[in-house]
């Protein structure tokens, strides 16, 4: 029987290594920024067009490359930062495993150029699915710019799975904010399709996060910082006050690199335990500093997920530094009174008080006033007596209403009225019951009781306006028309890079929703008007929930995000529970979600009404 084990070529090899290493556009920026940034670049560009499908280039003025360097950088497991094994265990660069570039060139058409400092000449060097095309001397600037072209050309079932531009391009721009956010001494710019998104000077690392995400981030953010034999813990947390429900910004890096931790993140969030309401999110921007020999980051392809040593101690001391950060900052708001222009109450003086005594009020009431009595002016009247008056404001207080009518004399009740004080148990609202039978009534504030022909049923007042708002603002979209109320004075919303990035495949469905958005320049924008009933709604907070919930689903088709955004704002303009609802608020909403193609379920599948059958209400009763 003849052998049937062999070795693969070596372009195969290196397409299966690429398809661990390179997923997506957003894999190539981070390798290449990571070797620009092991190059010692002080100034660091990247270049990408069509969200890096057509072009992904990464200029740096770092050390460069000799011709000899730049052809043996492409080959596999080609390293300049380990030499034995024990460098394996004392690593502080980004790149090391010699897997990146040979990669790249496997699946892409590679062109770099190099010079190194006090040669006369660079190298360009030209790959195209491993192999080497050209190589020849080049006048170039010192450091060196790699260009990747025509990513997955030569894998088309790979290319064909990547996602639209807008989603694309949103994860160049997480890897570029990593790797920005790791490395503030270090300036850095990005531009896609000749637009310049980011321009990053050099700066500390606070002004460094102010940057990448706005001024407004800066009086959120408190500052931790706990040293030890062991790890030192530093960087900035989010104010209790400023926690989000989806889209916080949540970083850990340790010894200058991104990764990801789920252990490290129930110590922050056992740090805010009680501080922030059930379901929030602080955003951090947490920086590990540690020896390299307790860490190994050679257990994931991409390097983002890290293996410690001591994770149980570090866990502790992470924790601590967070409560003591919470704590200094008093994380339970003081109330701050405005004394200018206050009135000045003089101080009481019971002496003074005493001596210039008043006459103490009196009231004078009419003993013999009874309102049950019969009208002098008229016939009996005792059935015009307002019961609706009577029972309003005890809704959801059946015995209020019945220690009510039992204050009252008997002999001025009617019979009916009588069965409500007496032993009888029939519901108080049988006394305001509508001629065609059992009444919509609100219970709780949170139900709508309502009698149906098949029995009685029992409706989550929310979840069914969630369900009409979100057939409305779904039908605006489809239709291309939406109702804005304008606002009085409009309010600014400075856009994140990734939240620009998005804007495009939505700004369509915001305005015929009802927003209405005006493009200032910058990624600044102006809110001129809101959809109807979102008048007292922090605007700003809104669309940027609106956004992350559309970025957290990833979703593509235009109408799983017509979808998405139409439930983000059903939510957040559904009637809150708690609010007491008139008649005519009960029967319009029972009305309109009646009309509704799918009244049982909300559109996220939660049950807005249970039905109990008349059969079974018998049955109770037995």
């Amino acid at each position: 029987m003849s052998d049937i084990i062999h070795l693969l070529p070596d372009h195969i090899a290196n397409q299966i290594a690429a398809g661990e290493v390179i997923q997506r556009p957003a894999s190539v920026v981070k390798e290449l920024m990571e070797n620009a940034i092991d190059a010692g670049g002080q100034n660091i560009s990247v270049i990408i067009k069509d969200a890096g499908k057509t072009l992904i280039q990464v200029v740096d003025d770092g050390k460069g490359m000799s011709e000899t360097d730049a052809r043996m950088a492409f080959e596999r497991h080609a390293t300049s930062k380990i030499s034995s094994v024990e460098d394996l265990f004392s690593l502080r660069s980004m790149g090391f495993r010699g897997e990146a570039l040979a990669s790249i060139a496997a699946v892409a058409q590679v062109e770099l150029l190099t010079r190194q400092e006090g040669t006369d000449l660079g190298t360009r060097l030209r790959i195209s699915g491993s192999v080497i095309e050209s190589a020849e001397p080049e006048a170039c600037a010192e450091g060196s710019s790699f260009s990747v072209k025509n990513l997955f050309f030569n894998v088309p079932a790979r290319r064909k799975f990547l996602k639209s531009n807008e989603t694309e391009f949103r994860n160049i721009i997480n890897e570029f904010e990593r790797g920005a956010l790791v490395n503030p001494h270090i300036a850095f710019s990005l531009y896609h399709n000749g637009t310049e998104i980011m321009s990053l000077p050099e700066s500390g690392l606070r002004q460094r996060i102010v940057n990448v995400y706005g001024k407004n981030i800066n009086q959120k953010m408190l500052t931790i910082d706990a040293q030890s034999s062991l790890v030192t813990v530093s960087g900035f947390i989010g104010r209790p006050d400023a926690t989000k429900k989806r889209g916080a910004l949540q970083y850990f890096f340790v010894n200058g690199r991104f990764m990801k931790h789920p252990y490290f993140h129930k110590a922050v969030m056992q740090a805010y335990e009680q501080l922030i309401p059930a379901g929030e999110q602080p955003s951090y921007f947490i920086y590990f500093t540690l020896d390299p020999a307790t860490i190994d980051v050679n257990i994931h392809p991409t390097k983002t997920e890290i293996k410690f040593e001591n994770e149980q101690p570090i866990w502790q001391i992470l924790l601590a530094a967070i409560r003591e950060a919470l704590a200094k900052s008093s994380a339970i708001p003081t109330i701050d009174f405005n004394m200018d222009d206050v009135i000045d109450i003089p101080v009481y003086n019971p002496v003074k008080a005493s001596k210039e005594s008043r006459p103490e009020p009196k009231v004078h009431v009419n003993k013999s006033y009874n309102p049950f009595e019969e009208s002098s002016e008229g016939p009996d009247n005792q059935d015009s007596f307002d019961w609706t008056a009577l029972y309003k404001g005890f809704e959801d207080d059946k015995e209020a209403v019945q220690r009510e009518l039992a204050s009252i004399p008997l002999d001025k009740l009617s019979e009916e009225e009588r069965t409500v004080v007496g032993k009888d148990t029939r519901e108080v609202t049988s006394l305001f019951s509508d001629e065609d039978g059992f009444p919509s009534i609100q219970y709780k504030r949170h139900y709508i009781l309502v009698g149906l022909k098949s029995g009685l049923a029992l409706v989550d007042q929310r979840r069914a306006h969630i369900r009409i708002l979100y057939d409305r603002y779904l039908e605006n979209i489809s239709q291309r028309r939406g109702n804005s109320q304008q606002i009085l004075f409009p309010e600014v919303i400075e856009f994140t890079p990734s939240e620009r990035a998005l804007l495009p495949s939505v700004m369509d469905d915001l305005r015929f929703m009802g927003f209405d958005l005006s493009d200032l320049g910058g990624g600044t924008f102006s809110i001129n008007g809101l959809p109807v009933g979102l008048e007292r709604i922090d605007m700003v907070k809104l669309l940027r929930d609106l956004l992350a919930d559309v970025m957290e689903t990833g979703q593509e088709a235009h109408e799983k995000v017509a979808s998405s955004l139409a439930l983000s704002l059903a939510k957040a303009a559904a009637i809150p529970i708690g609010k007491s609802l008139s008649k005519e608020e009960i029967d319009d909403l029972l009305a309109t979600l009646f009309s509704s193609k799918e009244a049982n379920l909300t559109p996220d599948g939660k049950k807005i009404l249970t039905l109990l059958s008349d059969a079974e209400l018998e049955k109770r009763f037995k």
